[in-house]
Order: C-alpha cells, then sequence, then structure tokens
C-alpha cells in the first residue's frame, strides 16, 4: 500500500495492510500479550512456535516467512515496525542498515552474551556482526552455512569440483550439463566470482564489461532454470545435471538426508577476493524498534537457545543447517550421524574458513539489469 506522509494516512494504511496479513497493528487495537515475529522459514513451523505458546498460554504468536532480506526490511520502512517485534536476515543487514535506520534496538547484553560461551568458536568470540560499533548486541547469530554450488560426485569429484571452483561452469565440457538455481542476488554474488570480480565492491566499467559476459556465458551453457531447490536436486539425482549454480548445505541436505550423499555442496578451494571462493551466510534475529514492545521479544529469543528448539530451528521441515549453537555438546547430542552427513559436518568449519562473509552487492542496481538482460536471452 503507498502510504502518504499525512499521519491519519499513515496510520490507517498501516491498520489496512496489518489487518489483511492477519498481523493487529500495535499502537492502534493490539494488546501486548503477543508476539509477531518476520523470518525466515523455520522460526515458523509447528515444532518451534507450539512449545512456546504452550509456554505462553493466552499470548498471540505468530510468525511470518520472508521471501528475501530486502523485502523484510522493506516492511519494516513501510512502518511495520509497529507490527513486528523480531526480525531474522542475514548477517549484513543489521548492523549495515537496520540499525543505523533505527529499525532495531539492542538486547539486553547482561541476558544474552552468556549463550555466546557455548557457541561454536567462530561465534564464541563473539561474533562481531552481532555488535554494534559502540559494542550493543543487535541481533543473535543461529542458522549459518557455507553457498555456492552443488555437484553430483558420481560426475564430479569432488576434488575436481574444490580445485576448479566457478570455472568449472566455464568449462565447455560441462555446457549443458548443468543447471542455474535462480536465486538472483546470489546467483549475481556467484557470476561476479565466476569473473574474477569482488561483488562486494563498487564495480567500474572494465568490471561490468566483465560481469555481462560472464553472465551470458553461464546463462547460456545451462540446461535449466528453476528456483525450486527440490527440482534441482532431483535432476541432479536423475543424471539430468551433472551440477547446479548457486546451492550449499541449505539446498543440498534435503536429498542427503533421504540418502543421496553424492549430492555435495561444493566450497572452491581459492578464489578472487583475498583467494576466497566461497560465501557464507549467518542468519541474526533482532529485536525489532516496535514503539510498543512485546515483553515475549526476547524471551523468544532465549527460547531458541534451548538445545530441543535450536535442533528444530536447524532442522525445520525441507531444509537442514548447522546452527551457532551446536559448540555446546547438550545441542550437538541431539543429532544423528546421517543428520551430521546431511549438514556436511565433518568438513563445515574448513569450508567456513573459504568463505567470504556474505554482505551487500555493492553495484546491484546495475548488475540486476545485466543479469536480468541475460536471464531472458
Amino acid at each position: 500500500m503507498k502510504m502518504t506522509r499525512r499521519e491519519f494516512n499513515r496510520t490507517l494504511g498501516l491498520s489496512m495492510a496489518a489487518l489483511a496479513c492477519g498481523f493487529p497493528a500495535k499502537g492502534l487495537a493490539a494488546g501486548k500479550n503477543e508476539l509477531n515475529i518476520l523470518c525466515w522459514e523455520g522460526y515458523n513451523t509447528d515444532d518451534v512456535l507450539g512449545p512456546f505458546r504452550k509456554a505462553h498460554p493466552g499470548a498471540t504468536v505468530r510468525a511470518e516467512s520472508g521471501t528475501s532480506d530486502p523485502d523484510m526490511i522493506n516492511k519494516l520502512r513501510a512502518g511495520e515496525v509497529k507490527v513486528w517485534d523480531l526480525i531474522n536476515v542475514n548477517q549484513p543487514w543489521a548492523r549495515n542498515q537496520l540499525l543505523p535506520e533505527g529499525l532495531i534496538k539492542s538486547l539486553n547484553k547482561k541476558r544474552f552474551l552468556p549463550y555466546f560461551e557455548k557457541m561454536s568458536p567462530m561465534f564464541s568470540k563473539p561474533y562481531p556482526l552481532a555488535f554494534a560499533d559502540n559494542g550493543d548486541l543487535i541481533g543473535m547469530p543461529q542458522r549459518y552455512g557455507p553457498f555456492s554450488f552443488v555437484v553430483n560426485t558420481d560426475k564430479i569429484s569432488r576434488a575436481t569440483a574444490e580445485e576448479q571452483g566457478w570455472n568449472l561452469f566455464l568449462d565447455p565440457k560441462l555446457k549443458g550439463r548443468y543447471g542455474i538455481l535462480t536465486y538472483d542476488n546470489w546467483n549475481i554474488i556467484h557470476m561476479c566470482l565466476t569473473g574474477g570480480l569482488n561483488p562486494f565492491k563498487p564495480l567500474d566499467a572494465a568490471g561490468l564489461a566483465t560481469f555481462k559476459k560472464t553472465a551470458s556465458q553461464i546463462f547460456g551453457g545451462s540446461k535449466m532454470l528453476s528456483d525450486d531447490l527440490v527440482a534441482m536436486n532431483t535432476a541432479l539425482i536423475n543424471g539430468e545435471i551433472d551440477a547446479y549454480f548457486t546451492g550449499g548445505t541449505y539446498t543440498a541436505s534435503p536429498a542427503r538426508l533421504d540418502g543421496m550423499t553424492n549430492v555435495l555442496a561444493i566450497t572452491p578451494a581459492s578464489g578472487p577476493v583475498d583467494g576466497k571462493g566461497g560465501v557464507a551466510w549467518i542468519e541474526l534475529t533482532s529485536l525489532v524498534n516496535n514503539p510498543t514492545p512485546s515483553p515475549l521479544a526476547e524471551n523468544f529469543l532465549e527460547f531458541v537457545q534451548k538445545p530441543e528448539i535450536a535442533k528444530a530451528v536447524g532442522f525445520a521441515e525441507g531444509t537442514y543447517n548447522p546452527v551457532s549453537q551446536m559448540g555446546d555438546k547438550a545441542v550437538f547430542s541431539l543429532w544423528n550421524a546421517e543428520e551430521l552427513a546431511a549438514i556436511q559436518w565433518d568438513t563445515l568449519d574448513a569450508e567456513m574458513s573459504r568463505c567470504l562473509e556474505y554482505d551487500v552487492v555493492a553495484s546491484y542496481d546495475e548488475l540486476i539489469k545485466i543479469y536480468s538482460a541475460a536471464k531472458r536471452a
């Protein structure tokens, strides 16, 4: 809904948008015995929300899954800070956009810092992007993983895929033998890396030309395009393709848990940015700067640190991911051997060490136009 600058229309617009989504607008008609969560899938499952509702009888607890970090952030920018209590997005946004724009606020450090001590080593330092420059705690990390590409190891060995890295998709021998999982923002990042470019730094004319050539070649050599990870894994298992461009533990894990361990997420052994060619995502959950905050928000954020709930978040239906809490033996013990194999636990630390931190694409406006034209062609 397009809102005017007039306070009445802005408030009315918020009320209508919230009611249309099934969410009462806070500060207008809502009581405080409620919790509204804007998140990636996983936190909105019955395995997570059910026990929390049971622990807070009478409370209204809702969660809505987003489709992209920018879309979720734009909801807050449009005035929905009055609707949401928690937001769960990937790591660069909290510190670089949500906090400077006043859309989130700091957490109680005394309450939450002790949880970092039990996390996996990369988070227990603690994780720097969970903090503002002044030391305020602005989000809690949980799910994470490397995200590059996926191969069928019956056709392409792990050693070959890691050594060749993104050049694998420029090899004429693979033409017509790979798919593209069309997660557009990730595709742009990965096409930059394929072309030897840093996606997180502004590109000059030469860089944009290189990206255009690379995008055209990647799309031109692909056999199939889909935004459905199940369809992509099925094509890989059936032998229609040997690899797919853009994927990781997140996308490979469902097939692997079903026993198809030849479906393998690959992190390049090297790459063009500080020697790294992989990219890692890490989700942070932050407290929305709601003018009428829910007292349940920090309770929920503490609740998902519990071993059985952390496991439920990591193993949400459809995709499976490691969580930062696996540094705690009480959490780690909940995973069996097949589940650890599904998330490639044995090599996870090594793969993460070869990854750049996911960040905002610097020249996105120019790159998305080039990318979209290549995709249409």
